[in-house]
């Protein structure tokens, strides 16, 4: 049989994982899945690569499931389903900082680092590690790889990641970094695959969901992107402000009596699609409702995802390709339409009837621009990473 590794992505309360069969140089999908609502009542359910539900699991509030538990279940129900032992997990990790462009083997040394990163993206982060940490009880000598959000715009130009703040600061590593970066490499490798030309080409890639942001990419490699030193910059996302005043936050400080802790809530947890709406942060459900609100805040997610992508194609000097992709890019139709008629200067037209379908290709033949809809797969992208790290560590 075939070398097998588990993918996790871990939340607050949630932890996504998919297993995977090295074949050749490619990974097979075997099973996917979540575990959601933990620390309330877990719900955990499984499929395999056909979307059949090979298992489903729930535990009351009584159990007291934690993480790390759950983790420990985890690995031995994929155990037993392969028949053999894992023979690594790979994880993602939002922030590599500056020491991590490429993915890397877990060591102490390497999960201090990142320790330290924490405070850059408090949302996610800290979860990730405790990830980690729960396989590292659980199964001690079972190799571990981080795989990095913040990696691929490694390749920026100093000009991109600089911010204009006191030189010192920027040596002690306050600067842009970009995030989804797992999601951007997985769509620059499938743009290689179904349409060459495209990719070879100025594309911005928008990794639309909950989290939200743009990437522009010359030739396949990241020149830009809308978030910056943390995931809170840039679009407007589910409870996330995206870009603000910093005067806000002064204002915040200084007339509202906030502290710092109160602040991070408003902006990581409170603004965004919730708070322009008052009533979600799901897209599903903004577009489903009559409210105005619920209509003025998809109205501005849409307005600032037009708004940066003109700026990315200044970055470009050009723009030969949009991607759309990540839960609202890949599903919600309306909004793909509403971001593409504010880019119509730049030659963009589409196909309602190609859009409402969700096809892959929902530009019209005379767009200047091509439009495509790609399901991004950062499991895949991580289960890659983690076969190749393996097989370079063997061959050294």
């Amino acid at each position: 049989m075939s070398a097998t590794i588990l993918c996790l992505n871990a939340g607050s309360s949630s932890l996504k994982f998919a297993l995977y069969a090295r074949e050749g140089t490619d990974a097979r999908l075997l099973a996917h899945g979540k575990i959601e609502a933990i620390g309330l009542a877990p719900h955990l359910i499984a499929r395999d690569a056909a979307g059949v539900t090979l298992a489903e699991r729930r535990w009351s509030h009584e159990d007291g499931a934690t993480h790390e538990t759950l983790l420990a279940d985890l690995l031995d129900s994929v155990e037993a389903h392969v028949g053999r032992e894992l023979v690594a997990v790979g994880h993602r990790v939002v922030h590599g900082g500056v020491d991590f462009a490429e993915p890397a083997r877990v060591t102490d040394a390497v999960l201090d680092k990142l320790d330290a990163l924490c405070p850059l993206a408090p949302l996610h982060q800290p979860h990730n590690l405790a990830a980690i940490r729960a396989v590292k009880a659980a199964r001690p000598r079972l190799v571990q790889v981080a795989c990095f959000d913040t990696g691929f715009h490694q390749t920026q130009p100093p000009v991109a990641t600089r911010l204009a703040l006191p030189r010192a600061l920027t040596g002690q590593g306050v600067r842009r970094y970009g995030f989804h970066g797992i999601s951007y490499e997985y769509i620059a490798r499938r743009l290689r695959e179904i349409d060459p030309v495209m990719a070879g080409g100025r594309v911005i890639a928008a990794h639309l969901g909950n989290g939200a942001s743009l990437c522009a990419m010359k030739g396949g490699v990241s020149i830009d992107t809308t978030m910056g030193f943390t995931a809170l910059d840039g679009l407007v996302m589910g409870t996330r402000c995206g870009t603000i005043d910093p005067g806000v936050v002064l204002y915040l400080f200084q007339q509202k009596g906030l502290d710092a802790k109160a602040v991070e809530h408003l902006l990581y947890s409170e603004s965004g699609l919730l708070g322009v709406s008052g009533l979600s942060s799901d897209m599903r459900d903004l577009a489903a409702s009559d409210d105005p609100r619920a209509a003025e805040a998809v109205a501005l997610f849409a307005y600032r995802a037009a708004r940066e992508a003109g700026a990315l194609a200044c970055s470009l000097e050009g723009l030969d390709g949009i991607v759309f992709t990540a839960g609202i890019g890949e599903n919600a139709a309306d909004v793909r339409a509403m971001v593409c008629a504010r880019l119509g200067w730049l030659g963009v037209t589409i196909d309602p009837q190609a859009n409402a379908a969700h096809a892959p290709l929902i530009s019209t033949a005379g767009s200047a621009v091509k439009v495509r809809v790609i399901p991004t797969d950062e499991e895949r992208m991580i289960a890659l990473h983690t076969l190749e790290l393996l097989a370079s560590a063997k061959e050294a």
